[in-house]
């Protein structure tokens, strides 16, 4: 059986033929997640199209699950259209 898929390939995640794009949000809030150019530090924001995007869902919850290993927050994975 094939399971391969070009969309998920990990090997060239720049090619992919469906973009995909995911954000981070907040779970006390309902504030997405951005990135401050500043200093590196997390940021809230009210229009997903302004938060950090990841081109995996992978890579989105492996963020997430590291940020809610801190504890200070909650933080969901959502899919942006």
């Amino acid at each position: 059986m094939h399971f391969w898929a070009p969309e998920i390939d990990p090997a060239h995640p720049l090619e992919c033929t469906q973009a995909e794009r995911y954000v981070l949000k907040r779970l006390s809030n309902g504030a997405f997640v951005s990135i401050r150019p500043a200093d590196q530090g997390l940021e809230d924001v009210s229009d997903p199209a302004a938060a950090y995007l990841f081109h995996t869902h992978e890579a989105a919850l492996r963020a997430a699950g590291e940020l809610n290993r801190l504890g200070s927050d909650g933080f969901d994975v959502v899919k942006v259209e």
